[in-house]
């Protein structure tokens, strides 16, 4: 990995990233990057290499194939589906968030101002909502001051008219403190409007761009079938090549139509 890109004006960027497991190709010839400010959100059917894609992204996995290039003195912060937490465990909201790493009392209070849930300081971690939780793992990501924010499904669990104000809070983050944020949702009638980027994967990159050039024809009804995209949003991707179920690609070479 070098160690400057004069040439790049990233916070991170992954180039030809391909990755096999006991002989899948997971990942093939995928190219991301991430700027200052920017909000790129990954989609795609389960099992289209998301959360390994993220994986390499953050240095947890090494690639087969590729190269990822960090800006000198990347802080990243991530936040995870879910936290596994013991029901019983008596603790509250502010301890926990002093155990993360980088776990500053000075910083705890005017973050979860921030995020909106500061009446919730004292409580304790098993009583708090769906929606409320998501933001206290927010917190804890944010608690670093990164300049990348790295969500994976940031709205689980949460319920849609929560999910619509969590992405206005992520918006909002991305402007107020300019860091990158990369984020996987499925969320797309959501997301949409709180993102800068789209990428659709499946296994390797089907489209990418703004949501509104993504959005020209209807890219999931290969991914997802024509009922769940009409209830969710249309994406769009042109290439010359079809994907099966499982999403392999099959009839290779031949170009083919969304509509």
């Amino acid at each position: 990995m070098s160690n400057a890109d004069p040439s790049s004006q990233a916070l991170i960027k992954a180039t030809g990233i391909g990755i096999s497991f006991d002989g899948r190709q997971v990942l093939s010839g995928v190219n991301i990057a991430v700027r200052q400010g920017q909000i790129v959100t990954l989609i795609g059917p389960n099992g289209a290499g998301k959360t390994t894609l993220v994986r390499i992204v953050l240095g947890l996995l090494k690639p087969g194939q590729g190269s990822v290039w960090r800006t000198p003195g990347l802080r990243t912060g991530y936040m995870p589906q879910q936290l596994a937490i013991e029901p019983t465990l008596p603790i509250t909201v502010k301890r926990f968030l002093l155990l993360a790493p980088d776990g500053d009392p000075a910083k705890i209070e005017p973050l979860l101002e921030e995020l909106r849930i500061g009446h919730i300081a004292d409580a304790q971690l098993r009583s708090v909502s769906g929606g409320e939780m998501q933001r206290i793992l927010l917190a804890r990501a944010l608690m670093r001051n990164p300049s990348l924010l790295v969500l994976d499904e940031p709205a689980q669990g949460v319920d849609v008219s929560g999910q619509a104000e969590l992405y206005q809070l992520i918006s909002k983050l991305a402007v107020a403190r300019h860091c990158g944020i990369l984020m996987i949702s499925h969320d797309l009638h959501l997301v949409m409007s709180a993102t800068d980027e789209v990428i659709c994967l499946n296994h390797h990159v089907c489209c990418h761009g703004k949501p509104e050039q993504v959005s020209n024809d209807p890219a999931y009804l290969d991914l997802f079938g024509k009922k769940v995209v009409q209830n969710i949003a249309v994406y769009t991707h042109n290439h010359n090549h079809s994907h099966g179920i499982d999403g392999e690609i099959v009839e290779p070479g031949k170009a083919h139509d969304h509509g």
